[in-house]
């Protein structure tokens, strides 16, 4: 029961991926926070579906990416229908090898992705209070007062911050009177997800019609799909739509027969782009699906409120045990908010595409996109490039005012994520990558180049006495086994670079020199990290 709490240090109102995400990443840094929601329980129902490379990346170092890679189902490529004839097929094999652990999308269910990571809360002895509703909060400079409803009984506790995670509706966003700028698309849709006779199929099937727009995707169990679609205009006005009702329509876009032998869930509904005016209130944030919603374009949403939690947790958690200034709170909505109008701009732009029944647009669909597509999937770098937008590894934060680059290196910049690369660990002689070192709570410091053994025992030293180990040190030195790091950095022989990498595997500082004066200064004014504690 709920009622046992007098305060709270961070209050996260939704058990949504977004919410679970962030009481997950705070309790790596030992913070132990409440977790709400209205609902009874988790989602039994597979609603968002795509999980990227990038996310895999974040469940990687949080030690669960294996498991949902066993649980999920990897895709194999889309194909481009339209008039029973297959347009373009584009495979994804061997797309984005060198750039991820994960060169793939996987489809692993919403309702999935929440039992793995509450089982990662269960692990921390961290429960989600369920059947309680957020009603209200005043705060003032030092905490914020909340009224929450469990079970049909009022309680009121007082927290430090609040996290909005509690979806589009969000009654933390209405509290605020933030306003949620976008609009509704005007089709509506439906959604099923079904098991299909004698299809076994791993290619994601689009289908473009005059008639209308379906798509297929291979859901992790074996014959399971998802389908979805546009609602036809003679079955627009029907409420109580069943799957029987749509499958004439489905069948004359994708002229097929569609043998559907079990419907385990169907629904329909309409589909919004908007964005908070705010994704922060003084103690208040807003994180996924309350700070953004859009067209499910590239299997973008839940990825990205997943990215949310990740980039606000490691920040709210250095303020919590004062080992940063408040004001790098400052910089979520700064890096996030950029990322969110982009990803709006992106997902509705070939939405409308999509969905467009404009004669011009039809001919596009019908002639041009195809022929366009094959080609460009024809060259390596576009099929990369392509890959890098969607597997969401290309964002990046240069503009933010948290990171420092002092590097002649402009190919990879202060800001960007940590590119991912193989290295031969010489203290271990093991085979790793950057990401492997960089999996521990706290900054990373990476030193490339040859030096004394002096020259690491001092930066050693530093980091010890200074910062009393919250940040941990690697050092890689030149050898024939590492020279694709070194090319990748730009570090030619007899030079040397310094990295500090940031609790989200995002490059905070580089530097063609490695200097502890002008670490410090990057570490204590730019970052503004309290020496003398334990990250």
């Amino acid at each position: 029961m709920i009622t046992g709490h007098q305060h709270t240090s961070v209050l996260i109102v939704g058990a949504g991926p977004s919410g679970l995400m962030m009481a997950a990443q705070l309790l790596r840094y030992g913070i132990q926070p409440l977790i709400i929601d209205s609902k009874n329980g988790p989602t039994r129902h597979t609603k968002a579906l795509a999980v990227q490379a990038r996310t895999l990346e974040i469940y990687r170092q949080m030690g669960i990416a294996d498991r949902a890679i066993k649980e999920g189902r990897q895709a194999s490529g889309i194909n481009i229908n339209q008039y029973g004839k297959t347009l373009a097929s584009l495979s994804f094999k061997g797309v984005g090898e060198k750039q991820t652990p994960f060169p793939f999308v996987l489809f692993y269910p919403q309702s999935k992705n929440e039992r793995l990571l509450l089982d990662e809360l269960t692990t921390a002895c961290c429960p989600v209070y369920w059947n309680t509703s957020f009603i209200n909060a005043t705060q003032s400079n030092n905490a914020v007062t909340v009224t929450l409803n469990e079970r049909g009984k009022e309680h009121m506790l007082t927290c430090d911050w609040l996290i909005g995670a509690d979806g589009a509706g969000s009654s933390v966003r209405k509290q605020l009177g933030i306003p949620f700028n976008g609009d509704t698309y005007h089709n509506r849709f439906y959604l099923a997800d079904v098991e299909l006779e004698g299809v076994t199929d791993d290619n994601i099937q689009l289908y473009l019609a005059k008639k209308g727009l379906s798509a297929f995707f291979p859901l992790p169990e074996a014959g399971n799909f998802r389908i979805i679609g546009d609602i036809t205009k003679e079955l627009s006005g029907k409420d109580d739509l069943q799957l029987p009702d749509i499958l004439p329509a489905l069948s004359n876009v994708t002229e097929q027969n569609i043998n559907v032998t079990n419907c385990n869930w169907f629904t329909t509904y309409k589909l919004h782009h908007r964005m908070a005016a705010q994704f922060r209130q003084q103690r208040y944030f807003l994180i996924g699906d309350a700070a953004h919603v859009h067209s499910p374009v590239g299997g973008q949403g839940m990825n990205t409120g997943l990215q949310d939690a990740y980039n606000l947790a490691w920040k709210l958690a250095g303020v919590i045990n004062k080992q940063m200034h408040p004001s790098i709170l400052d910089s979520y909505e700064a890096e996030r908010m950029p990322v969110a109008k982009q990803l709006l701009r992106t997902t509705d732009r070939v939405f409308n595409i999509l969905t467009s029944t404009n004669w011009f647009t039809l001919i596009f669909k019908s002639f041009i996109l195809p022929r366009v597509l094959k080609r460009l999937w024809q060259k390596q770098m576009r099929r990369e490039r392509l890959f890098c937008v969607v597997s969401q590894t290309d964002i990046s934060y240069r503009d933010g005012h948290i990171n420092l680059h002092l590097s002649q290196h402009d190919t990879i910049k202060a800001g960007d994520r940590l590119p991912y690369v193989t290295v031969y660990d010489e203290r271990t002689q093991q085979l790793t990558d950057l990401h492997a070192w960089c999996s521990k709570p706290g900054f990373t410091l990476l030193v490339l180049g040859k030096f004394k053994e002096i020259d690491i025992f001092t930066l050693a030293k530093w980091i010890t006495q200074k910062y009393n180990g919250s940040i941990n040190l690697f050092y890689l030195p030149p050898s024939k086994n590492n020279s694709e790091v070194f090319e990748l950095f730009n570090i030619r022989e007899e030079q040397k670079k310094a990295i500090i990498v940031r609790p989200d595997m995002h490059i905070g500082y580089m530097n063609d020199v490695v200097d502890i004066d002008m670490m410090d200064n990057y570490l204590l004014n730019v970052l503004k990290l309290a020496p003398f504690k334990l990250f």
